[in-house]
């Protein structure tokens, strides 16, 4: 008896549809890095110091701490979590790890090293923070998104407790030293410190993610984490870590930003939840868990800060400036939801 498919049962094989432009437009990691560029050269005729060096190096360097905690938020993400503790703990490592080294009176002026204490308290309290997180969430099996917004309500309150109580006041830590300072301020070649730390973040966090088992455990988890289980994935511990990584990227995030401040203060990263989030949603990493890069967190990150700076030199009032970064969250939540569409019926 003949094997050959017959024609009719070549027809009957579903075809699979080539996808559209727009599909694939949409679907592209670098979307977001064409629209920066594309945002560039829109406002480049009514502000031409949009693409000046000196506007470039400032948004490098604000963009810096944020970028690192945003990092943080993308583990949790890729699992299909959600940490909003890390405006929390940016402040409270601040205040924490201010108080270690300030000039007067610091805790650990004494040890001679006053900087790697604070420095060592700055990355404690995030570790311990992220641990708590994960823990809460993964062995009392608490939704992630009250865990974390309980912890950040608390911490809030903790970091403007703690400053009230050990400064006159009680409103910041100052008189940081200026090594610290540096590390947030500091130059080479005109290329900011930070972007050395940060380079160094993304460089890891890069490898973790696409070159380890930790890794594959991750996307493995955010994709189904039953499946995963039954695989033989330990599902709580990896969760677990992951919310541990984000809380360590916030405090070193808290280290750039406090001495870009020169002051340890309590209402550090108070405003900047949704530039956490929405950074890394709007470069692609899924609200929905499973996919996302590293690099694409980069190309949200700075979408979001040139955008900020351009509405900025507009002269557009504060209150405009949140309005229009809200509208631009929300839509990428919208292509987020649209990107997982097309992905189901792939």
């Amino acid at each position: 008896m003949s094997t050959t498919t017959l024609p009719t049962e070549r027809a009957a094989e579903p075809a699979r549809r080539r996808p559209r432009i727009a599909e694939r437009l949409l679907m592209s990691e670098y979307l977001v890095l064409a629209l920066t560029v594309l945002y560039v050269l829109i406002l480049w005729p009514i502000v031409p110091s949009i693409a000046t060096r000196a506007t470039m190096l400032d948004v490098l360097a604000a963009m810096m701490p944020l970028l690192v905690v945003a990092i943080g938020q993308t583990f949790v993400l890729i699992v299909a979590g959600i940490d909003l503790s890390a405006p929390s703990i940016l402040a409270t490592a601040s205040v924490v790890g201010a108080s270690m080294m300030t000039d007067d009176g610091g805790f650990a002026l004494a040890s001679g090293i006053p900087i790697l204490a604070g420095i060592v308290a700055f990355v404690a309290v995030g570790l311990l923070i992220g641990l708590f997180n994960g823990l809460c969430t993964t062995r009392l099996g608490m939704p992630a998104f009250i865990v974390t917004l309980t912890t950040m309500m608390f911490f809030s309150g903790f970091a403007l407790f703690y400053t009230a109580a050990l400064t006159d006041d009680g409103s910041s830590f100052g008189d940081l030293p200026a090594s610290f300072v540096a590390i947030g301020q500091g130059t080479v070649a005109g290329v900011p410190y930070s972007l050395g730390v940060a380079a160094v973040v993304m460089g890891v966090a890069h490898l973790v993610l696409s070159r380890t088992v930790f890794g594959r455990w991750l996307y493995a988890i955010g994709r189904n984490p039953r499946a995963a289980a039954i695989s033989g994935v330990p599902v709580r511990r990896a969760v677990t870590w992951a919310f541990v990584i984000s809380g360590l990227c916030a405090a070193i995030a808290s280290v750039l930003y406090t001495g870009r401040l020169e002051t340890g203060t309590p209402v550090l990263g108070q405003r900047i939840l949704l530039d956490i989030v929405g950074s890394a949603v709007i470069g692609g990493v899924s609200l929905f868990g499973g996919t996302g890069k590293v690099t694409q967190t980069l190309y949200g990150v700075l979408f979001l800060s040139v955008v900020d700076k351009g509405l900025q030199l507009l002269g557009l009032d504060l209150a405009s400036v949140f309005a229009i970064k809200g509208l631009v969250i929300l839509l990428a939540a919208v292509l987020d939801a649209l990107r997982r569409r097309l992905i189901l019926r792939a």
